[in-house]
């Protein structure tokens, strides 16, 4: 097409966003420019211009997210627009490799949508899709055209492999090729081959599926232990994968597969790795286009980058040859392996440059590369060089680094200095750079940005767009190049060349004749033309096997058993009766066509599959976890290594009394799943026997319920030196197992228990941060208090009028704040220093506090006391209160007196010998006159409002507050428990709360604290 489309935009630095663009069109090939801002809407900002791969007539515009979210559809070659508003934002489109009109739609909110009339209408597909991990169906291995491979993530941080078709991806609908949860952003659907990750326990596998058949697990070398793993090439049935080993750091080792993609042998270590532009990782190795089989790779050597050739497929690899002569014609004195030719092979990420190494599938045989001639690769002393036969021998071309195109075919070609510089001239070969012709083509020096050259394109146009200043307007420059060309090439204008591997005809198997034009023809190649004239088979050789899985290369040729290989064991798939193929230890290359000679003796052997007991049984569950949810399924995988797959009976108890068996591995290749119906800790065996043996397995599965709540129960102050008694109260009850991380003050190693409560003694004076985590399975939950430490200390229950219980939301921040309100009372009456006073609010009606007084902080002042000066404070609070002189405002209007409810709980209380380590009641007597005057108080006073206290507890936030005595629960009273003291004695009654205890006891009956049920 002679249509060419070009957008614009201006992006503003000060407001970091673009705020204008321009959409340009030429039908003449570049010679003429007609701007198209009116036909897509002058305000309309553009952010991306895609044209249909199978169909270029079809033009798609994206607008500015950040401005409107719409779309721009062309069917004449960007001529004219229709626009249609969305209701999501595109991120990136992806098109049908064969319906023209078929299109996915990937959101910035991670959603997929498809649209079947080419963006007029879309349908939402699937939400939480992983970025750039969705793919269109491959014609002839997917069985329906409008199917869609996509990576799905959940919410507990895995991912799943879906497929659907885009008409009908609900949720009945989905199917999942792969069982097991996968690794995020591991999805790769490419040509036979789909790949998938799975990481369990720290350690990543790696599964394939060869032409939509069962996923299969890649097998490494067993002590590759890969850390990271890329899809290189999946060209000619074979897979080449990068796998960064447990000892690499900036290499990948170069691993190539059997057909299937599942057993890989190593074809090169320590190949250069990098990061790109976008973070994204670069392997330096390079396939060479035109020709199967060579490869070109960046291998560390001591510290030192080379560059290596292959010429069949990675079994052999050596050191380029550099050239005879420099640039200048002066010899080169450069020997191997001391020194060689190293080139640079990362792929251009501008698409608008050529790149550092360049090759063509219409040009075989031709490779133009940045590079050095030394003992390493270098950045600084580089040039540019060219092979004519396949990468055997090499040439320079420039001292320089140059931007160098195919042109006309691979027939021709183009350079242009790579430099910040403006320039005005480029060069043009016609014999594969053996000679160049200098051309101008503008007459202002042109800062170049890049240049546009399709590939193939018989008009031998080439546009060169950049600036003539930095402030300039962009320029563009059509470079045409028809009048160069005076003919079409006809017979005499071509000439033939042998492909040799070091004189050695036989590459891949084959002997391979090309065809190219002659030095100085300058004539047109055209379309119809074909590098290639004949190919003829060779009998097979050494060259044209590599050693097979478990295998590794002594020698030249010699492939012998790897230390943890043992060849004589055959598949698991391998059944009584049945034949399977032994390997001699060999393979011959994927692609390689050689044939007869050393062929029947390596090819595999048939041979019997012997019977084997069962071994190596293994059992997990499909996401590598040893946690499962109860009411959820629990998935199984059972694994093993040795046996006959088909003639094994399997046996799976789940450790709750349910087991299940089965007769072979057939029907349990997917998983076996099953729901617990309740939680706690069980012993899941998995039992397999044959006739000749049987193995078993063992996995102890935590059946957790979710945690929802924590509270922690501490008192309010403590002694020290004298041990204290913490516990947490979890919501649900029936948890299972929990362990529980307890720390202290500013402690940074936490205590562990498996038990809900702890004892701790404290050794300094001060506040104290309790915290407890919670962890019950994926869930960790916690919460603080704080405790206050002293030498001794004394306390009093308090009370309040009635009208304090009408305002009272029983929550912690509320009794906090008017714990400080009475405070402030307290001081502003009596004088009493503001840190010897604490006030601690209950939870519950009616509304109760406990006053602690606390020895003065100062240490001088504390030894010029003693601990009688308290009974003095003590003396002076209670008499303030004993006058309702204590009281504060809660709101206007509503006055509050603070009452005395009993006498001292703890006359005085040290850390002397006999002494309890927290305040508690000495006279039980004292408890029960306390329970029966509030019980006669509360039945006389016949106040409305008490008697719908349980109703209300039901809407009120449970607060579980920690005793200030050693008995761990508050027991709940009714009035028939006030039968005789001893008897109370025996219930370890909680004496902290006095008049209030009755009603604590109530609020927590009337709230049942939830069970974790079944679903």
């Amino acid at each position: 097409s002679s249509v060419i489309l070009i957008l614009t935009k201006l992006y503003d630095f000060n407001l970091g966003s673009v705020t204008e663009s321009s959409l340009w069109r030429s039908t003449d090939y570049g010679t003429t420019y007609e701007k198209l801002n009116d036909k897509v809407g002058l305000k309309t900002v553009l952010s991306y211009l895609y044209v249909n791969p199978t169909n270029k007539r079809k033009i798609m515009l994206l607008s500015d997210p950040e401005i409107e979210s719409s779309i721009l559809i062309s069917s004449d070659e960007g001529a004219t627009y229709q626009k249609y508003r969305l209701t999501f934002y595109i991120q990136s489109l992806l098109f049908h490799p064969k319906q023209e009109d078929w299109v996915l739609a990937y959101s910035l909110d991670q959603k997929l949508y498809s649209s079947m009339d080419f963006g007029r209408r879309w349908q939402l597909m699937h939400e939480r899709i992983t970025p750039n991990r969705f793919y269109w169906s491959v014609a002839g291995l997917d069985k329906e055209a409008d199917l869609v491979h996509m990576e799905v993530r959940t919410t507990d941080g895995y991912a799943h492999y879906l497929t659907c078709r885009i008409q009908e991806c609900a949720e009945t609908t989905r199917s999942g090729p792969f069982a097991r949860s996968i690794d995020i952003s591991s999805l790769v659907v490419q040509d036979e081959y789909i790949f998938i990750q799975v990481t369990t326990g720290g350690r990543a596998s790696y599964y394939v599926s060869y032409r939509r058949e069962a996923f299969a697990q890649i097998k490494l070398p067993k002590y590759s232990l890969p850390k990271d793993m890329h899809i290189i090439s999946t060209d000619e049935n074979q897979v080449f994968a990068a796998v960064q080993e447990w000892n690499q750091n900036d290499t990948y080792n170069l691993y190539i597969s059997d057909t299937r993609g599942i057993y890989f042998t190593l074809a090169m270590e320590n190949i250069k790795s990098s990061r790109g532009l976008m973070g994204n990782i670069i392997i330096e190795l390079y396939e060479v286009a035109g020709i199967k089989g060579i490869f070109l790779a960046n291998k560390k050597v001591d510290d030192q980058v080379k560059t290596y050739i292959t010429y069949n497929k990675g079994r052999d690899w050596r050191l380029l040859q550099a050239p005879d002569v420099d640039l200048r014609g002066s010899p080169v004195h450069c020997l191997l392996p001391f020194c060689s030719l190293h080139l640079h092979l990362q792929l251009s990420e501008n698409p608008y440059s050529s790149g550092r190494i360049s090759s063509k599938e219409t040009a075989p045989g031709l490779v133009v590369a940045t590079g050095n001639i030394g003992p390493e690769l270098s950045y600084t002393d580089i040039g540019v060089f060219i092979s004519s036969d396949g990468g055997n021998t090499w040439r320079q071309i420039f001292d320089e680094e140059y931007n160098v195109w195919f042109l006309d075919w691979g027939g021709a070609l183009v350079a242009m200095k790579h430099t910040p510089l403006p320039v005005r001239h480029l060069w043009v070969s016609f014999d594969e750079g053996h000679s160049w012709d200098k051309y101008g083509f503008t007459s202002v020096p042109l800062f170049v940005d890049g240049a546009l050259v399709e590939a193939g394109m018989e008009t031998h146009i080439m546009t060169v767009f950049g600036h003539f200043s930095l402030r300039s307007e962009w320029q563009l420059v059509k470079v045409d190049y028809k009048s160069i060309f005076s003919r079409h090439c006809t017979k005499e204008d071509y000439q033939t060349w042998h492909l040799l591997n070091q004189g050695e005809p036989c590459v891949m198997g084959e002997r391979k004749i090309f065809k190219k034009r002659k030095p100085g023809a300058q004539c047109a190649l055209g379309r119809d033309h074909s590098g290639s004239v004949v190919s003829e088979p060779c009998v097979c050789a050494n060259w044209d096997f590599e050693c097979d899985y478990g295998y590794e290369r002594h020698g030249e040729s010699q492939c012998v058993p790897a230390f943890w290989y043992n060849p004589a064991s055959p598949s698991k798939d391998c059944s009584l009766g049945q034949s399977y193929l032994n390997s001699t230890g060999y393979r011959r290359i994927v692609s390689n066509n050689c044939t007869d000679g050393l062929r029947e003796k390596y090819t595999a052997k048939a041979q019997m599959c012997p019977g084997k007991a069962p071994r190596g049984l293994h059992v997990v569950t499909t996401d590598g976890r040893l946690v499962a949810e109860q009411g959820h399924n629990a998935t199984f995988i059972i694994l093993m290594e040795e046996g006959d797959l088909q003639r094994t009976n399997i046996q799976l108890d789940f450790g709750d009394g349910i087991a299940v068996s089965y007769a072979n591995f057939s029907p349990i290749e997917d998983g076996i799943k099953h729901v617990y119906k309740s939680a706690g800790i069980f012993q899941v065996t998995a039992y397999a026997e044959n006739n000749l043996g049987s193995d078993t397995a063992v996995l102890f599965l935590h059946v957790v319920c979710p945690v929802e709540h924590v509270h922690l129960r501490v008192p309010f102050v403590a002694i020290r030196n004298k041990e204290v008694n913490i516990s947490a109260v979890v919501w649900p009850s029936q948890l299972g197992t929990l362990t529980y991380f307890w720390w202290f003050g500013n402690s940074t190693k936490p205590l562990i228990t498996l038990d809900s409560s702890i004892s701790f003694t404290f050794l300094a004076e001060g506040t104290n941060t309790i915290t407890v985590q919670v962890a019950a399975g994926n869930a960790l939950i916690q919460d603080t208090k704080e405790i206050a430490v002293h030498e001794y200390f004394q306390s009093q229950l308090l009370s309040f009028s009635p009208n304090l219980d009408y305002h009272n939301p029983d929550i912690p921040e509320w009794r906090q704040d008017i714990g400080n309100v009475i405070k402030r009372a307290l001081v502003k009456v009596t004088s009493v220093p503001e840190d010897q006073i604490l006030i601690a609010v209950f939870p519950g009606l009616p509304t109760s506090a406990e006053l602690f007084i606390l020895p003065p902080k100062n240490l001088t002042e504390r030894r010029k006391g003693n601990e009688g000066d308290l009974e003095q404070i003590v003396e002076t609070l209670f008499n303030a209160l004993n006058q309702n002189l204590v009281q504060f405002e809660l709101k206007p209007g509503v006055q509050v007196i603070v009452y005395v409810t009993q006498l001292t709980l703890a006359p005085l209380v040290d850390s002397s010998a006999g002494h309890s380590s927290s305040a508690m009641l000495m006279l039980l007597s004292v408890v029960f006159v306390g329970l029966a005057v509030f019980l006669i108080y509360k039945f006389k006073r016949k106040i409305p409002w008490i008697n719908i206290y349980a109703q209300v507890q039901h809407d009120k936030e449970q607060e579980m507050i920690g005793s200030v005595s050693q008995s761990e629960n508050a027991p709940k009273i009714t009035l028939s428990d006030f039968t005789e003291p001893e008897e109370l004695l025996d219930k370890e009654l909680d004496t902290r709360v006095i008049g209030g205890i009755a009603t604590i006891a109530n609020s927590e009956s009337t709230k049942e604290i939830p069970n974790c049920t079944s679903v």
